[in-house]
């Protein structure tokens, strides 16, 4: 059971006084107990397939994403050299553009590209469309 009191300072691991969740015997737990752990309980809340890992790289991404800096996020994840963190703030920052960039394929009146004349038919087959749809290709209508 992850006991979520204080580590006795002189007992700390390699991350010093930030480890605060000590296991049932008041030592830090490591990466990989802290994970084990993780799973277990959120299999016992009926959450199966979650992770500590999971976890923190959703806390990373919405952290990039709310505009934290390399240095920012390798100061609250524990990470060096800047590559980790760079993988976040690339895909944020490219999220972000994409965004910002999006008014520019509107044409004169707003629009991106003109609606169906008629009733849109999704041409599915085993999962897949099987004709051309808007976007770069045409939509099939029927009138």
């Amino acid at each position: 059971m992850l006991a979520g009191r204080p580590c006795p300072s002189s007992e700390a691991g390699p991350t010093g006084e930030l480890a605060f969740i000590c296991g049932a015997k008041g030592k830090p737990l490591s990466k990989e107990s802290f994970g084990n752990l993780f799973k277990k309980a959120c299999k016992q809340a009926g959450l199966p397939n979650r992770s500590a890992h999971g976890l923190r790289k959703i806390a990373a991404t919405r952290a990039a994403e709310n505009g934290a800096t390399v240095a920012q996020l390798e100061a609250i994840f524990g990470w060096k050299g800047g590559r980790m963190a760079s993988l976040y703030t690339e895909t944020a920052s490219r999220k972000r553009l994409a965004l910002d960039a999006m008014h520019t394929l509107a044409n004169e009146k707003g629009k991106s590209v003109p609606p169906p004349s008629g009733k849109v038919q999704w041409l599915w087959q085993s999962g897949h469309l099987t004709k051309p749809v808007i976007g770069l290709a045409k939509f099939y209508t029927t009138p």
